[in-house]
């Protein structure tokens, strides 16, 4: 079957919205030349992409900071945490020594 030769309607309405898009491109440009034309030049010997930097070391983000967790009472009675077992000895022969 043969398709239909003539552009169709939705080809127009793509034409049409891509020069539309075209145009707000070409005026967002406009606007950022402008723009940068009327900005005051950064003064000299000054770099302004580090202008803001402070050394040292910086402060904590706030997904970095940490709420204070209570630790628990601990029982009188309770007494030290038992430790861990003492490693085992080996004899010089590799079999555990009882």
């Amino acid at each position: 079957m043969a398709r239909n030769a003539r552009p169709t309607q939705a080809k127009r309405e793509r034409e049409k919205n891509l020069n539309v898009r075209r145009q707000d491109k070409a005026a967002k440009r406009q606007d950022v030349k402008q723009r940068k034309a009327s900005e005051p030049p950064p003064p000299a010997g000054i770099d302004p992409d580090i202008a803001d930097i402070i050394a040292g070391p910086q402060p904590l983000a706030d997904w970095q900071i940490e709420d204070p967790v209570e630790e628990p009472v601990e029982d009188a009675g309770a007494g030290p945490l038992p430790s861990s077992p003492a490693p085992r000895q080996v004899a010089p022969s590799g079999s555990p020594v009882k």
